[in-house]
């Protein structure tokens, strides 16, 4: 009653010191609360059993949040706990980034390397059951909480995946996770592939390491940088920013916009980056979320890389949590992000330079070689517009790589693992991924397409 009390008190000082609009509402907000200590009130009074009230409280504000959006909740002590372990890169569980989706249980990623994805567990997975209990009506905390558990520990996930006509069970046992977030591969002639996993602390860090490395392995010289961040679920803000300022001598890195359009935070680059003349190439695809887009986005936008792949996931809000007084927290959905163009990551993603889908070779050269349909310009000596004639360069340099896509590929397809390089070993069973590189080799004939 002391809480309720205060509150009341509260309302009714800014009711008598306010007039007009603000007095308008806070009634409106009083009245609100009256009906729900009234409700309140009804329940412990006359529910056909005794209730824990603090239950009655936390479930109303769980239900309060989910009238918000997917990404704000309410996280408990333990499970806030949890979550700044995560952050720090090793922490007990699965190793997933998940979402809630048409109000579906949704996996956005394995991370790699972890319990999850030597299970099995893949993008787009929508988990429909967790040890046989159905995960219909979960948030984002309950499923979590659900998902986590003690080391060793096995754990039962029913997904249903496209084209599936039963829900299939995914045993997994939960480990420590610890995430190398920034794994790399010599390439030849002086590239480099560099795949980001995921960004938490020291990701920006570790990425310099890398890459300053191989630069003075190559003595001074890095020929272009493959950039990997497919099925990246994203991570922490300010390593999406240091990676980006490695690359860029300067402008807007990423945008931050709340409620009120005129508190606009804006990040710069810093000026110092090591990497700023390098040929960049990024792959991005629909699992490519948050952090992963703000890096994409600040590139694209500034000229200062080529994204390829598929548009990314599309989760451009900013979250902050709170943490209350109890060591529980409020992680609550406080802006958007906003590329360098002003452009809102929201919903919407990254849409790549170059849009290669991830598909095998075979069908890839058959897609190459459909007919076309027959229009003025395919008419013999037709008059040929200044657009045909960009485009006609354009799809010259294009059919180039992907001639010589296919016929790596193929080559390599006969060979033995033991007979590969270290190049031919990674883009052996991932054809975007070569194809990405391919673009990359050919770096200066596309910038020259796009000025």
């Amino acid at each position: 009653m002391k809480k309720r009390y205060l509150v009341i008190v509260l309302v009714m000082t800014i009711c008598f010191l306010g007039g007009g609009p603000l007095k308008s509402f806070a009634q409106d907000r009083y009245t609100d609360l009256q009906i729900f200590s009234k409700v309140l009130s009804l329940v412990q009074q006359y529910y056909v059993e005794d209730v824990d009230t603090k239950k009655l409280v936390m479930g109303a504000i769980k239900g309060m949040l989910r009238e918000l959006d997917p990404h704000t909740s309410y996280m408990p002590p333990e499970v806030y706990k949890d979550f700044e372990t995560e952050t720090a890169g090793e922490f007990g569980g699965l190793g997933i980034e998940i979402s809630i989706q048409n109000g579906v249980l949704t996996i956005i990623s394995p991370i790699e390397d972890t319990p999850a994805w030597k299970a099995g567990i893949k993008p787009g997975d929508k988990v429909v059951a967790i040890d046989g209990q159905s995960t219909k009506g979960y948030s984002l905390v309950e499923a979590s909480s659900a998902l986590k558990g003690k080391n060793g520990e096995r754990i039962v996930l029913s997904v249903v995946r496209d084209n599936m006509d039963k829900p299939m069970d995914i045993p997994v046992v939960r480990g420590k996770v610890k995430i190398k977030s920034v794994k790399s591969t010599e390439l030849d002639d002086g590239y480099i592939y560099v795949k980001i996993t995921s960004f938490i602390e020291h990701t920006g860090s570790d990425l310099e390491k890398v890459l300053s490395d191989f630069k003075k392995k190559q003595d001074g010289k890095i020929a272009g940088i493959l950039l990997d961040l497919r099925r990246n679920p994203g991570g922490l803000l300010e390593q999406a920013i240091k990676v980006s300022d490695l690359f860029l001598k300067e402008g807007v890195i990423v945008s931050t916009i709340g409620r009120d359009p005129k508190n606009k935070e804006v990040n710069y680059a810093s000026k110092r980056a090591q990497f700023a003349d390098i040929p960049i190439v990024i792959l991005i695809n629909e699992y490519s979320a948050s952090a992963s887009e703000i890096v994409a986005g600040a590139l694209q936008d500034n000229k200062r890389a080529v994204i390829v792949g598929e548009r990314s996931f599309g989760k451009g809000s900013v979250q902050s949590a709170i943490k209350l007084s109890d060591g529980s927290a409020l992680k609550l959905t406080v802006a958007r992000y906003y590329t360098p163009s002003g452009v809102s990551i929201q919903s919407e993603g990254i849409k790549p330079d170059i849009e290669i889908e991830d598909i095998g070779a075979d069908v890839f050269a058959k897609a190459t070689n459909k007919p076309a349909t027959m229009r003025e310009r395919d008419m013999t000596g037709h008059l040929k517009g200044d657009k045909e004639k960009q485009a006609e360069k354009n799809k010259s340099v294009n059919q180039n790589l992907q001639n010589n896509s296919v016929a790596w590929w193929n080559d390599i397809g006969s060979k033995k693992d033991a007979d590969l390089s270290d190049k031919d070993k990674l883009f052996k069973t991932d054809y975007q991924a070569y194809q990405a590189f391919s673009y990359l080799k050919a770096w200066r004939t596309l910038k020259s397409m796009n000025n």
